[in-house]
């Protein structure tokens, strides 16, 4: 049997993509050069906004007094999950010392990075879970300036639930400006703030170009698309649960790409049946985003064999990863590209959108085969370093010499040479090229 494409999407999550690349980088030179006031300029423009840019703690304290205590409690329950997984991811990062031959010492140090500059969406869905993901793992991996951008809305300002999560993660300053013209406040450290040796956070197109512009100039996260889903569910899988899953993730958008391998038909024919079903009884703007989303890019593929399922898998590399299937530990250990893995029905990616622990800031389009999601490591500089003893200088500075001279590279020989002959004046070396 060969695989087959129950329903295919006329749309790829590249499809339609405007035309943004000059309208970015021109206003990020025009904010480059006029500072604050240039970007002032665009936030009354596009976000309507025009009250204080930089949140006082006395707003960020009217704010969080707004915040109900149920809604308090759950970001300090989400907050505590995402600090505890990160605190273990650090736990991995050690300093290293490895004797390369005797007398020769080299190390490896983790330093974490200066300044972090975290943006969180707030226009469609206010997503205080990014501001979570973000700034509670630059804190954990010791960032020592962590800033916030996040779109303010007209007569309002950020929404009292971002403030309150941006502050209790450890934020240090927090700015009402998005789009365009918040990445640039944090890249170029506007606002008496600063310039962010890193920036991190989802964000729509404007906001991904933003980033993949100024990367160079600063660190970026990732070059992020729209969000993407895949579930691998086989005949024992729930087709409700697995429908509900499918539209969960394609509400994030129009352009948000899901997608069912299977290797049943029953249960693809099931979720096909199930899935308008749930879209209509969603509200309005979420029941827009999952129907376009669903319409032009959501996919089902019948696969003949779990093994084809896997490798069908790997090759989307997909952002999500769920799996509806019988012996989950076999998944497990067969699956390679992906940015993060929901094994049973019993997790969800809404889980790991919102609550568990495990970062939501993920590889999108397939970035997923050659790069994981946010993590303390993001935020850490692994950098190495040299210190040796004289007779240990001895047999690295000869190779060094010999090689240095067999590339061309007369300059390099002669900072081996130097030492041989300071530290060894009796000893006779042949350093001439080899070749």
């Amino acid at each position: 049997m060969a695989r087959e494409y129950i329903k295919s999407a006329p749309k790829t999550s590249h499809s339609g993509a405007s035309e943004v690349q000059a309208d970015v980088r021109a206003m990020l030179d025009e904010i480059e050069k006029g500072r604050e006031d240039a970007a002032l300029r665009h936030a009354a423009r596009l976000d309507g906004y025009d009250g204080p840019v930089v949140l006082t703690a006395e707003a960020i304290e009217a704010a969080s007094a707004q915040v109900p205590q149920q809604l308090k409690d759950d970001i300090a329950f989400a907050h505590r999950n995402i600090e505890g997984f990160a605190q273990a991811q650090k736990a991995t990062l050690v300093d290293v010392e490895h004797e390369v031959l005797p007398g020769f010492i080299a190390g490896q140090k983790a330093i974490p990075i200066d300044t972090a500059g975290c943006y969180v969406p707030g226009g469609r869905y206010s997503h205080v879970a990014s501001a979570l993901m973000t700034v509670t793992t630059a804190k954990v991996a010791g960032c020592r300036h962590i800033s916030v951008a996040s779109p303010p809305r007209p007569g309002v300002g950020i929404a009292p639930s971002i403030l309150y999560a941006a502050h209790l993660a450890g934020a240090d300053t927090i700015l009402a400006m998005g789009g365009v013209q918040g990445i640039a406040a944090l890249a170029y450290g506007l606002f008496d703030q600063p310039p962010a040796n890193i920036l991190v956070g989802p964000g729509n197109q404007y906001v991904a170009e933003a980033k993949r512009i100024l990367f160079g100039q600063t660190g970026i996260d990732m070059i992020a698309g729209p969000t993407d889903s895949l579930i691998l569910a086989d005949a024992t899988a729930d087709p409700q649960i697995v429908a509900t899953d499918l539209v969960s993730q394609a509400e994030h958008g129009y352009n948000s790409p899901v997608w069912l391998v299977t290797d049943s038909r029953a249960l693809a024919e099931a979720v096909l049946r199930r899935v308008p079903v749930l879209i209509d009884a969603l509200p309005e703007m979420n029941r827009d985003n999952a129907r376009a989303a669903w319409r032009d890019y959501a996919e089902v593929i019948l696969c003949p064999d779990r093994v084809d399922m896997t490798a069908c898998s790997d090759a989307y590399a997909p952002e999500h990863l769920s799996v509806h299937a019988a012996d989950l530990p076999w998944w497990l250990d067969r699956l390679r590209c992906y940015g993060a893995l929901f094994l049973g029905e019993e997790t969800t990616v809404a889980f790991g959108d919102k609550a568990a622990g495990t970062n939501h800031v993920l590889p999108t389009s397939g970035a997923a085969c050659y790069t994981g999601g946010l993590s303390v490591h993001k935020f850490t500089k692994l950098v190495t370093w040299q210190q040796a003893t004289r007779d240990g200088a001895r047999p690295m500075a000869e190779a060094t010499a010999r090689l240095s001279r067999l590339e061309g590279m007369e300059g390099h020989a002669r900072a081996a040479d130097v030492r041989l002959a300071k530290y060894f004046p009796e000893a006779t070396f042949d350093l001439t090229d080899q070749g």
